[in-house]
């Protein structure tokens, strides 16, 4: 009887580092999510573009998703990250049901865990690629907070994710207020969305309101906003920049 020994000559170890991935770049991304908390509960605005990197490819991603019976959660970022927390929620939900106790996680609490996950991950050197905002509605508390790829995390009565955070904000302290009707909401967001439509390369006119009350979630129809884009900056946009032939004394003016 012959016996055959295995050698192991390192090729399981470079197999397991090889087979070891990591999301070391983003590659199909959504923009900005913004949100903003309303009288009867939160409401919620995403576009539906996914950018392959600077190409607007996929024009029909839902990025705003509802969580359990109380939370609706928006993600901008790396869809597929995106998709493996939706997993990670629909187990989280599946094992808080199986308890079968009467009672449900809220808003706060999917937001804390999703925290601990985002810097989980973060601490192994593995991020998952998003941005994340979370809002909802339990026992007649409104609840609306967001949290980084790193596990940073805030609460706030109005929201916004990637260039929404430089260009909505703003706008979002200026008019929002605690009373605010869901139609003035509503107009709030899509005033938000225009400007992220004018100035947002990865954006597109095409989006979903979402809002969350104690009835439960309720998601609109994808639509379009309406457009201007006859202003003069948008003719000329480097008018006036500096070493642009549109200003006085410029370089290119010097030369010619």
């Amino acid at each position: 009887m012959t016996f055959t020994i295995p050698i192991d000559n390192g090729d399981a170890l470079k197999n397991a580092e090889t087979d070891s991935q990591r999301t070391l770049y983003p590659y199909v991304t959504g923009t900005s999510i913004v949100a903003i908390k309303y009288k009867e509960g939160v409401l919620m605005a995403s576009d539906m573009g996914g950018s392959y990197g600077s190409t607007l490819r996929y024009k029909n991603i839902e990025r705003v998703k509802a969580i359990g019976k109380h939370s609706l959660l928006g993600a901008s970022g790396e869809i597929s990250d995106f998709q493996e927390i939706l997993r990670y929620l629909d187990e989280l939900v599946l094992n808080d049901n199986m308890w079968d106790d009467g009672n449900s996680l809220g808003p706060k609490e999917v937001h804390n865990y999703l925290t601990r996950v985002m810097y989980n991950r973060r601490n192994k050197f593995n991020p998952l690629w998003n941005t994340l905002v979370l809002g909802g509605v339990k026992n007649g508390q409104s609840y609306l907070g967001m949290v980084s790829m790193i596990g940073v995390s805030f609460e706030d009565n109005h929201v916004a994710t990637g260039f929404g955070n430089h260009l909505a904000r703003p706008i979002l302290r200026d008019e929002w207020h605690a009373d605010l009707s869901f139609e003035d909401g509503v107009k709030l967001l899509e005033k938000c969305m225009r400007v992220l439509l004018y100035r947002d390369r990865s954006a597109i006119n095409k989006l979903q309101i979402s809002k969350i009350t104690e009835e439960g979630v309720t998601v609109s129809q994808p639509y379009s906003l309406k457009t201007f884009w006859e202003f003069q900056a948008f003719h000329n946009p480097t008018a006036g920049a500096q070493g642009s032939c549109g200003f006085p004394g410029g370089y290119l003016n010097e030369i010619f």
